[in-house]
């Protein structure tokens, strides 16, 4: 294979994002996935730690195919089970309430601002990470607000002046 086909050949692989991802060809609103889906598969873990307890109880010392894993099993899908409900928050706050939010906890008119969701504590409580930069051209203050997705209240912020870069170097 010479060289010129070697780099052709190179040429015609490229990665590409799937069309669900590729945001600038996206013209709809997007609605974030809402955490309460968790709640479906931690119902079916469960209904099977009770099949399996089930089956535990009434075959143990009867059956050469139900042994102790039967009840390690229920046990472990069992807690796997209460923590996926009980972490399966119903978010109320979208990223514009968390947006407006985040406007109200800084002390500067917001000019450019971000939010991205993050999960906090044990139980994964659903939160807005919000960015935010002032008005000015360039932004003089910068703030990073946390916003409970849950409730809307923010859980806290920090605000602080936005270092001058030089972009000339």
């Amino acid at each position: 294979m010479s060289d010129a086909s070697h780099a052709n050949a190179d040429d015609d692989l490229r990665d590409e994002l799937p069309d669900d991802l590729n945001a600038v060809e996206h013209t709809l609103l997007y609605e974030f996935p809402d955490n309460s889906r968790r709640r479906k598969p931690g119902l079916l873990y469960l209904v099977v730690a009770a099949i399996c307890l089930v089956l535990w109880l009434a075959k143990n010392d009867d059956s050469a195919l139900v042994n102790d894993g039967f009840l390690w099993a229920a046990i472990l899908l069992g807690v796997v089970g209460l923590f996926s409900i009980t972490s399966g928050w119903r978010m109320k706050i979208d990223e514009q309430q968390a947006l407006v939010a985040a406007q109200g906890a800084v002390e500067f008119a917001v000019g450019h601002a971000s939010a991205q969701q993050v999960w906090r504590g044990l139980r994964s409580r659903p939160t807005w990470r919000v960015l935010c930069y002032s008005a000015e051209d360039p932004p003089r203050r910068r703030g990073l607000v946390l916003v409970d997705a849950v409730d809307g209240h923010v859980v806290e912020h920090l605000v602080q002046e936005n270092p001058i870069e030089d972009w000339d170097v």
